[in-house]
């Protein structure tokens, strides 16, 4: 019997190509390749790159560079870029960076065995030419789904989607292979944006907005939770347009409840929700449902309403203290994180002051700052009234150092009350997780005392008794909870 051929999965970017890669990983392994950890033990190495600002696009092509060190030296022959860089730029990355020897888009995923195998033995596959993928699909979002099936939609892996000859898995079945081992899992509820922020590329290259099937989802839901994960995270570009396409804008309310039913499932966060398209029933649902976490991954970007006006956004700092006062009216623990841009093309000191208040009188518990920088092909780009490079880097430091502030402050406000904490690693007698609070990767951990038994993937109540910065430390109030619990 022949050996079988392996691959490296090296991911970059956000939860939404995590889940683009185990998608690759299901084809994969359901076509007979062998998945493997480290690159250097792969006959290729497919790297999924992120595009979305230039620090994101500087690590990808720093793990192409990496990884493609590896040739000539072990097992390593080939070296392959997908994902959003790769889609995003086509040719023109194959050209600007040869050493990868081939720069697949997303149109690429149903095959990807056959362009592996055809760049393994020498033969080369020609890169794709970007096109604008908000193209693909009819302008009116309920006549989407009728064409769905004819476009790539990274994520959005059907059990009809499994590989010609693959046997049925018992249960529920998902093209999808866990690359870890993690007690949290994302699920893709969606693919693409219909809105058009005028700093923002990702429509251009992920398409306009298509819901998944809410069977889809379910039934990815249940695999999960058969393979150990607790925590499902609902993940898009945009979570509160999830159904509009399928005749229905209340259908996250729906799916929340039945996802967070699933036996094994014990919280459900949904991530990336649009502030101008929060709605009553959606909080009621998000602050009131048993297993659903009241976690509000709010994009408010700025809240200067002439800064929001040019970047085709909506809203103002009162209004978004208000959409924060009602949520906090029914879950006065509840989470909330959002990111803000500084330094966008006209905004003038007033406009930075409205920020500062803003978050001042929030009280977010992680706030992410960027600096503005022109991204191409976007309308921002072509805007007049551009900040000096130094206003922007003063205004990002100045705002970064009140985001600290702030969220730490936030954190020690925590101190005495009670939380639930998951457990995703013990080492070296340190347990350390995540209260419901505090979103994977991006919010902070909870060290856990007094849980010297803890395994990853368990529960436990405790109360929070300091703070390091955003991070809590609490002490156990007894041990693990149970299933039912």
């Amino acid at each position: 019997m022949p050996e079988r051929r392996t691959v490296a999965l090296v991911t970059l970017g956000c939860a939404r190509n995590e889940v683009d890669s185990e998608e690759l990983a299901g084809r994969l392994e359901a076509d007979g390749w062998l998945l493997v950890d480290d690159a250097a033990d792969a006959d290729v190495a497919v790297v999924n790159t992120c595009g979305f600002v230039e620090a994101a696009k500087k690590d990808s092509v720093d793990a192409l560079l990496e990884a493609n060190d590896l040739k000539g030296h072990g097992r390593t022959q080939a070296v392959v870029a997908v994902g959003c860089m790769a889609e995003r730029y086509g040719k023109e990355l194959q050209d600007a960076l040869p050493e990868a020897d081939a720069v697949l888009g997303f149109d690429d995923y149903a095959n990807i065995t056959d362009r592996l195998q055809t760049i393994l033995s020498g033969g080369h596959h020609a890169s794709h030419l970007p096109r604008d993928r908000r193209k693909l699909l009819p302008l009116t979002p309920v006549e989407r789904q009728a064409a769905a099936a004819e476009v790539a939609l990274p994520g959005h892996g059907a059990p009809e989607d499994l590989p010609e000859g693959v046997a049925p898995a018992s249960g529920p079945r998902t093209l999808r292979k866990r690359l870890d081992d993690n007690p949290v899992a994302s699920i893709k509820l969606a693919s693409g944006c219909d809105r058009r922020c005028s700093f923002c590329a990702i429509p251009a290259f992920r398409g306009s907005f298509i819901s998944r099937r809410p069977s889809d989802v379910l039934h990815e839901a249940q695999w999960l939770a058969e393979q150990g994960v607790s925590e499902v995270v609902l993940v898009s570009e945009n979570n509160t347009s999830y159904g509009k396409d399928l005749g229905d804008i209340r259908l996250l309310e729906t799916l929340l409840s039945e996802i967070a039913a699933v036996e094994g499932i014990k919280r459900v966060r949904v991530s990336y929700l649009q502030p101008a398209e929060m709605r009553p029933g959606l909080i009621d649902v998000m602050t009131g449902t048993p297993g659903v976490v009241p976690y509000f991954d709010l994009s408010f970007q700025h809240s200067a309403p002439a800064v929001l006006r040019r970047m085709r956004r909506f809203g103002n700092t009162e209004q978004f203290l208000e959409l924060l006062g009602t949520i906090r009216g029914k879950a006065p623990e509840a989470g909330a994180r959002s990111n803000f841009i500084v330094g966008f093309p006209g905004e003038t000191e007033e406009d930075f002051a409205e920020l500062e208040r803003f978050i001042t009188e929030a009280g977010l518990d992680a706030i992410g700052v960027f600096g503005y920088s022109d991204e191409d092909g976007t309308e921002a780009a072509t805007y007049d009234g551009k900040l000096p490079e130094d206003v922007v880097a003063d205004r990002l430091a100045k705002l970064s150092r009140l985001a600290e502030e702030l969220t730490a402050q936030r954190a020690e406000q925590r101190i005495g009350s009670e939380v639930e904490v998951l457990v995703e690693s013990v080492e070296d007698g340190v347990v350390e997780g995540r209260a419901a609070h505090q979103a994977p990767e991006t919010d902070g951990l909870t060290t856990l005392l007094g849980a010297d038994d803890a395994k990853v993937g368990e529960f436990y109540r405790a109360r929070v008794v300091g703070t390091e910065g955003v991070d809590l430390v609490a002490e156990a109030l007894s041990g693990a909870l149970g299933a039912g619990e």
